[in-house]
């Protein structure tokens, strides 16, 4: 399974491994949707390889459930290509990531 999911109690956290495409659009979309809006949401990108334009947008699709401006979502252990690709499309504004 490419998404994995587990909640402690606010915190929800969404792990991804491999290639975070379009492919994993409804396994993603069920990883958060569950979960309340006011949650903190912590993506975990420590075994995703790859993402493309439609993870970025899954994301923001994320944020919205999340309460947009005051969405609570933190994006971690991004590999070097993937924390270019967000920081080339400005994430940095809308995501605390580390």
């Amino acid at each position: 399974m490419a998404i994995s999911s587990v909640s402690e109690g606010n915190k929800h956290i969404i792990k991804i491994d491999g290639r975070f495409d379009f492919s994993l659009q409804s396994e993603f979309r069920q990883a958060y949707e569950p979960a309340a809006a006011s949650s903190h949401f912590v993506i975990d990108f420590g075994g995703a390889e790859y993402i493309d334009s439609s993870a970025l947008g899954m994301l923001l699709l994320l944020r919205d459930h999340a309460g947009g401006d005051s969405a609570n979502i933190e994006i971690i252990h991004c590999r070097n290509e993937i924390k270019n690709i967000l920081e080339i499309s400005n994430f940095q504004k809308l995501f605390k990531i580390s």
